[in-house]
C-alpha cells in the first residue's frame, strides 16, 4: 500500500469547491478558489469579510512572496519551482507540485501551522514555518452579529496570549465599546477602517470566524459548528483551546442601579419566528408571575414589536419599556444590577451571559450545547428540537417563518410552543434568591 502520510491529495490541484459561508445575520460571502494559477487579479467579491491583500505580504528570496492571510498564500515568479506544503502539527504534506510562474492558495483557510519549501532545479531556495509571535494577524469578526460576537471573542483574545502576535480584530463599531479598555493589547478596527491598502499589506496572517453551513469540504471550519457550539466553533477554526469563556466587558462608567427596586430583564424578540417562545400567553403569564413575587419586569430588546407580513410579535402586556436604539454599554448596566435575566437564544442573552447576569433561556430550535452553559436553560424534549444543529436542514435567514420539518402544519413551531409556563416557573424557582419578597 502506498504511504498516506505523505500523500499528495488530488483536491490540492483542482479548484475546490467554495461554500458560501454566513454570519448569524445571513450575510453570505463566496471566497477565491484555492488553486495553483497563473498571475490572477481578479478582485474578490465584496463580501461580510474584508479580503486579503491582493498580493502576499512578506517577502523571500528570488522575488518569492508569502504570508497567511486566509490560508497559506505563495507567490511565485518566473522559473522552475517545486513548492510544498506541510502541516507542522500533523506531518501530512498537504500539497507539492512543479510551476512556472504561479500563484498557490491552500485550500484550508483556518488555522493551519503552515511550512512552506521552494525549490528549483538546484535545490531548496526557500524554506518558512509558520510563527506569527510579534507579527500583525488580522481576525475578521461579522458585524450586524451581537451573540456571535460575543461568544467568538474569548477565542481571540486567547490566540493573541498563545502566540504573542499583534493581533488586529475587526468587528462592529457598536461592539468595541465593550471590549477595547480591558484588551489594551487588542487593536479593534471596524471592517471600514482595515479595507485601507496600508492597513491590509501589513498582516502576516487573518482568519475570518463565521458560522459555514455550507461547508462540507472543511474549508472554513475543521468541525461544523452545529456539533461543536455556536461559540466553541471560533477555537477550532483559530487552533486555540475551545473551552467555553466568558469575555471581559468594560465597567460601566455609571456604577449605580438603573433603578432601585429589584427587577428582571427581558428580551423576547428576535430574527426569525422559531427563536421565538412561541406560547400564546407564556410571557404574559411569567411577567404576572414576576410582580408577584416582588420583581419589576423590564424589557430591554432593540424593539418593541418585530415580524414581517401578518405576523407580529408585540412587546409582552405588563412588562416596563426600555426598548430601543441604545447603546450596548447601556444595557450592560441593566444586565448587571439586574436579579436575573429571562430571553431566547439570541443576541441579548449572550449579552446577559458576558455580564455576569444569571440567564433563563427559552428556546427549542437549537440544542442545548449549541449556546453557553446555563443551569436555567429550558427545552422540551418531547416535542420536535434542535433543527438549527440538524446539518440536514440549511437554516434559510430569508424565511422568518422557517420551520423546516413542520412548516405548514399543526405542528409548526411546537418547539417553543410546547414550552409550558408551568416548566418555566419550576425553573425560575430554582434561581438562589427567588423570590425577592418571599412573604408574598
Amino acid at each position: 500500500m502506498p504511504d498516506t502520510q505523505n500523500s499528495v491529495p488530488d483536491t490540492a490541484l483542482t479548484p475546490d469547491e467554495t461554500p458560501a459561508i454566513s454570519s448569524a445575520s445571513g450575510a453570505e460571502n463566496k471566497p477565491a478558489e484555492a488553486k495553483t494559477s497563473a498571475d490572477d487579479n481578479t478582485k474578490a467579491e465584496k463580501g461580510p469579510f474584508v479580503p486579503p491583500a491582493p498580493t502576499p505580504t512578506q517577502t523571500g528570496p528570488a522575488d518569492i512572496r508569502f504570508d497567511f492571510n486566509l490560508g497559506c498564500r505563495v507567490q511565485l515568479p518566473e522559473g522552475a519551482w517545486t513548492i510544498r506544503l506541510r502541516d507542522l502539527d500533523t506531518g501530512n504534506v498537504l500539497f507539492e507540485t512543479k510551476a512556472g510562474k504561479a500563484t498557490v492558495n491552500s485550500a484550508k483557510r483556518f488555522y493551519v501551522r503552515f511550512s512552506i519549501e521552494i525549490f528549483d532545479t538546484a535545490g531548496k531556495v526557500f524554506s518558512h514555518e509558520f510563527d506569527c509571535r510579534n507579527q500583525d494577524v488580522l481576525i475578521q469578526l461579522p458585524v450586524g452579529t451581537l451573540g456571535d460576537t460575543l461568544g467568538w471573542f474569548p477565542y481571540v483574545a486567547r490566540f493573541a496570549e498563545l502566540h504573542g502576535c499583534r493581533l488586529t480584530c475587526a468587528m462592529s463599531k457598536a461592539i468595541i465599546p465593550l471590549f477595547q479598555s480591558v484588551y489594551p493589547h487588542i487593536c479593534f478596527m471596524t471592517p471600514e477602517e482595515v479595507e485601507n491598502e496600508d492597513v491590509l499589506k501589513t498582516f502576516y496572517a487573518t482568519y475570518t470566524l463565521g458560522l459555514f453551513f455550507d461547508d462540507a469540504a472543511a474549508i472554513w471550519q475543521p468541525s461544523d459548528f452545529r456539533l461543536v457550539g455556536l461559540h466553541r466553533t471560533a477555537g477550532y477554526i483559530l487552533g486555540v483551546d475551545p473551552t467555553e469563556q466568558i469575555p471581559m466587558m468594560a465597567p460601566d462608567e455609571e456604577t449605580s442601579r438603573p433603578v432601585e427596586e429589584p427587577y428582571v430583564c427581558i428580551a423576547t424578540q428576535s430574527s426569525s419566528q422559531c427563536k421565538y417562545w412561541n406560547n400564546p400567553d407564556g410571557w404574559r403569564q411569567i411577567i404576572t408571575f414576576l410582580k408577584e413575587s416582588g420583581y419589576r419586569v423590564i424589557c430591554i430588546d432593540q424593539k418593541p414589536a418585530h415580524g414581517t407580513g401578518i405576523i407580529w410579535n408585540q412587546i409582552p402586556h405588563g412588562a416596563e419599556d426600555q426598548t430601543g436604539d441604545r447603546p450596548l454599554t447601556e444595557r450592560v448596566r441593566w444586565l448587571r444590577h439586574a436579579e436575573f435575566f429571562i430571553g431566547l437564544s439570541s443576541g441579548l442573552s449572550w449579552l446577559a451571559w458576558a455580564a455576569n447576569c444569571k440567564v433563563v433561556m427559552i428556546s427549542g430550535f437549537t440544542h442545548p450545547t449549541n449556546e453557553f452553559h446555563t443551569p436555567w436553560r429550558i427545552v422540551n424534549w418531547h416535542s420536535c428540537n434542535s433543527c438549527w444543529n440538524d446539518p440536514g436542514y440549511r437554516f434559510d435567514h430569508k424565511d422568518f417563518l422557517w420551520c423546516p420539518r413542520h412548516a405548514n402544519t399543526p405542528r409548526q413551531f411546537e418547539c417553543t410552543r410546547l414550552i409550558t409556563v408551568e416548566n418555566v416557573k419550576r425553573v425560575i424557582s430554582t434561581i438562589p434568591g427567588f423570590p425577592a419578597m418571599p412573604n408574598l
